[in-house]
């Protein structure tokens, strides 16, 4: 498995699929093609059938200003290795083709192409292209489950160990962001943009809730948290995948709660991310995270992966409870569509968000209360979602067709 760092990126919405990957691939084409006249940049599958209302091509022609960009959008063209395909030309000034390059935003701002299936580094400043190394030795949860039992340590400790210090600096970083991303979403009551003219209800949430009994507030709290950071994505601001823009709000909020209510100290909350990091690279590794793959359940599904692991480990859980919950939150994830009104990450996105940090906190208490032990392992529960999302037809899967965004008008 590749590093957790690429679980955390810290970057613009509304999607990391659909925003951030395509961004980054055109500015590596850009740096690769300087001398081009021009550019052509051909978006196939999902990448073309929501494409506009993720703003795909406005995030491609920035990357690419200021030569002209000619954008040619092709959602019946679905490539094999993966729906979100784009092939990059380079132009010459009497328009034929100079260079070109075939790459995939596979989910969560990775890019990957097609031979040999590498994976793509894709931070700034990394030589990307030549294929990221491996930073685990371990692929499935239940090899790690059994190294750390034969060492005596803890997931977050079994991350320290293969990534190294760094990775504290990188958490912190994406802690940090979180917290402002919330803290925005708060006082941001605007309207989204889009032809959903959608009003955003996270600060209205938060008023309510203040004047909730205990009882109540609490939960009343971390739906307004993942509204806000929800919210904060749609209208393209300033996020951290986790492990996706879309699904961005439910680690957040239920982190961000843990500390205001519970007093978690940000140490705590750093090695809390740490081993949520590590089940959402189980899931990236094994199945996918990218809603035109595999549907919601692979964005979602995964985010309540997440956070459910995240807040047992730190009410104490053991690995035991800790993998219990995970397999629950995904589990009750299981068949999640994508499905976009509009094309849109607003509806039903944005409230799945607050839905699945409630369910987060519910899977968590549950493996709490138990001994740890259950029938079906985590590892089983992420294949199940891989050949579910795979059986999805391609409607379900982030092209606005089929489910609610063909019968909402």
């Amino acid at each position: 498995m590749n590093s957790i760092k690429e679980i955390y990126k810290i970057g613009y919405g509304p999607s990391s699929s659909h925003t951030m990957g395509p961004q980054k691939a055109a500015e590596i084409f850009r740096s690769r093609h300087l001398e081009a006249a021009g550019y052509r940049v051909t978006l196939y599958g999902s990448l073309a059938a929501t494409g506009k209302g993720h703003l795909t091509d406005r995030a491609i022609e920035m990357a690419l200003q200021p030569l002209p960009t000619e954008i040619v959008w092709s959602p019946d063209v679905v490539p094999s290795f993966h729906t979100n395909g784009m092939l990059f030309e380079a132009l010459r000034a009497d328009g034929s083709v100079e260079a070109q390059w075939t790459v995939y935003s596979i989910g969560g701002g990775s890019l990957a192409e097609e031979e040999g299936s590498s994976l793509l580094k894709s931070s700034i400043g990394e030589d990307v292209g030549e294929g990221s190394s491996s930073v685990y030795p371990h692929r499935y949860l239940s090899e790690i489950q059994h190294y750390i039992e034969s060492e005596g340590l803890s997931f977050w400790e079994y991350v320290e160990r293969y990534e190294g210090p760094s990775i504290w600096n990188h958490l912190a970083d994406a802690w940090a962001q979180m917290q402002a991303t919330v803290k925005e979403g708060l006082e941001n009551d605007s309207v989204l943009p889009g032809c959903l003219h959608f009003r955003s209800k996270a600060k209205q949430y938060y008023v309510r809730a203040s004047s909730f009994k205990p009882s109540l507030q609490s939960r009343a709290l971390v739906t307004a948290y993942a509204l806000a950071v929800a919210e904060q994505n749609a209208r393209g601001g300033k996020v951290v995948t986790a492990p996706t823009c879309g699904s961005c709000g439910v680690v957040p909020a239920v982190l961000y709660h843990m500390k205001q209510a519970h007093g978690f100290t940000d140490r705590d909350i750093l090695k809390a991310l740490a081993t949520a990091g590590l089940f959402g690279n189980v899931i990236k590794t094994n199945a996918s995270i990218s809603g035109a793959e595999v549907g919601c359940q692979g964005e979602v599904g995964s985010a309540c992966v997440m956070a459910a692991v995240a807040t047992n480990q730190l009410f104490g859980g053991s690995p035991q409870q800790i993998e219990c919950a995970a397999e629950m939150a995904m589990e009750h994830n299981l068949g999640l569509t994508c499905d976009p009104v509009c094309g849109l990450v607003q509806i039903p996105c944005i409230e799945r968000n607050a839905i699945a940090a409630l369910r987060a906190q519910d899977v968590s208490l549950y493996a709490l209360m138990s001994d740890g032990k259950h029938t079906v392992s985590f590892d089983s529960i992420v294949e199940t979602m891989k050949n579910t999302g795979h059986d999805l037809p391609s409607p379900y899967k982030e092209t606005a067709l089929g489910g609610l965004a063909s019968t909402y008008k």
